[in-house]
């Protein structure tokens, strides 16, 4: 009992942590991306250790929980979705289509970094899992960035800084119709989830060096 009540403790903290450094993030603009998205300070690094030290029912438990407070921290833009008078409005069924795979599904994948917990060494099996747990989560986001914004793809690759680049002439010309949708949502997602996954795995083999964690990793229960 003691034992998971200190489980529950740590989780929650971890957790909490991890919210708190999203929320903050949110309110520093050149962190944030016009359309949706923001990189943050590895705030999906607490969700990873969680998986580490305790396996994956906690950690697809705590990520799932994670996944909640990210809608109530994004309140706003999920209220949008389903006001009609909202600039996000997209329609009741899409919008808990945006809401199942950017947050409930891509938060919650990062879980998937508790199956790397056995490897022998701390900062492999912490740098690996961020890695796996990230790509999961940024291809949920790619995936929802497809289905439902594919429209803004054109647009996308002419009228902003991307559009300048002479990549973009070439994608316009090489790519057209669902082919256009994958690849801007890859891009897009990818100007913020490539950043938060360097900066994750990179944070986790710092994180990996603290003695606690460490010892920790070798009593995993």
């Amino acid at each position: 009992m003691v034992k998971k009540t200190n489980k529950l403790v740590t989780s929650a903290m971890l957790i909490a942590l991890g919210t708190a450094i999203a929320f903050v993030c949110e309110y520093i603009p050149f962190l944030n991306l016009p359309f949706g998205g923001t990189i943050t300070f590895a705030s999906l690094l607490p969700l990873v250790l969680i998986g580490y030290l305790y396996g994956p029912a906690w950690g697809f438990g705590s990520a799932f929980v994670f996944s909640l407070l990210q809608m109530l921290i994004g309140f706003r833009t999920v209220a949008g979705l389903f006001t009609p008078d909202s600039d996000s409005f997209m329609g009741v069924g899409i919008a808990f289509g945006v809401i199942l795979l950017d947050y409930l599904l891509a938060f919650t994948a990062v879980g998937i970094s508790s199956f790397f917990r056995k490897m022998r060494s701390p900062a492999g099996a912490l740098a690996v899992g961020s890695l796996v747990g990230l790509l999961a989560c940024y291809a949920f986001h790619t995936l929802s960035g497809w289905l439902f914004y594919g429209a803004w793809a054109e647009w996308f690759f002419t009228d902003t800084v991307v559009g300048e680049l002479p990549v973009a002439k070439w994608i316009l010309e090489t790519f057209s119709g669902s082919g256009l949708a994958a690849v801007y949502s890859l891009v897009y997602n990818g100007c913020y989830m490539i950043p938060e996954i360097l900066i994750t795995v990179v944070c986790a083999i710092a994180v990996s060096t603290i003695p606690a964690i460490r010892e920790r990793g070798k009593n995993k229960a």
